[in-house]
């Protein structure tokens, strides 16, 4: 749920004619709400940028799953090195059996899970992107070793430290704008982006004029034009405030 300082300044600036877009990895259906909630009328980017759907109509303008076979061959290759994962199809969460790291992640996106047994016998449709959850430490040797399996086929990426997170090649929060901004008739010149996770470095790269909050990851900061201070500090709302005086 947004704070009240920030809600009141996105208005303000939404007032004036200026779009304002949630680009999140999570699932639509968990953000949804939120974005309903802030009142926000435009596409909101999800799934890490592999889906952009409208709040209000529940409408997908883009969708890019992984290929099939490709995810199989990752689910297979998890399995194979021990780890359990969450895989999304048609915006619901399956998962092959409720662990509690499955339930903690549930309860914190507020979403139902489906159990489904054997994922790689069950799986039929692409999915939009497969997630393991996991100790920060461990998950940075297993992103090691994916990547260099999957090369350039699949993009992988940590959202959260303890969430490594698998989508198709090409998807990234930036595709995802680019996408949108074609689409609403926008251009990088004329955004501000701002990010925390390890998965906005490409998004922060798209925009203009990059921000990060003051306890983003350190790549994050790299590739910022202006560390603003954190989300519990309300840090993106005085950056917009500041906008809005100019």
């Amino acid at each position: 749920m947004l704070r009240r300082r920030t809600r009141e300044a996105i208005a303000d600036v939404r007032a004036r004619g200026v779009h304002v877009v949630v680009v999140t990895g999570r699932m639509f259906q968990s953000v949804r709400p939120y974005v309903l909630e802030a009142e926000l009328d435009d596409p909101v980017i999800c799934y890490q940028g592999a889906v952009v759907a409208e709040p209000r109509t529940g409408a997908w303008l883009r969708h890019v799953p992984i290929p099939l076979e490709l995810a199989r061959e990752t689910i297979a290759t998890l399995d194979a090195e021990g780890f359990g994962m969450n895989c999304y199809v048609h915006d619901e969460l399956y998962v092959a059996e409720v662990t509690p790291e499955a339930r903690r992640y549930a309860g914190f996106q507020h979403i139902r899970l489906h159990p489904v047994g054997d994922l790689l016998a069950w799986l039929r449709d692409p999915p939009t992107k497969l997630v393991v959850i996991g100790d920060p430490e461990v998950l940075d040797e297993l992103e090691t070793r994916m990547k260099a399996r999957f090369e350039e086929r699949l993009y992988i990426s940590k959202s959260l430290p303890y969430f490594l997170e698998f989508a198709a090649s090409g998807v990234t929060k930036a595709t995802g704008l680019d996408f949108l901004a074609q689409h609403l008739g926008f251009t990088p010149d004329r955004t501000i982006a701002f990010g925390d996770g390890e998965n906005d470095v490409e998004l922060l790269e798209w925009a203009d004029y990059a921000v990060a909050v003051e306890n983003a990851h350190e790549r994050v900061k790299a590739v910022a034009d202006l560390v603003c201070q954190s989300v519990d500090d309300e840090g993106v709302a005085q950056v917009l405030e500041a906008y809005l005086a100019r």
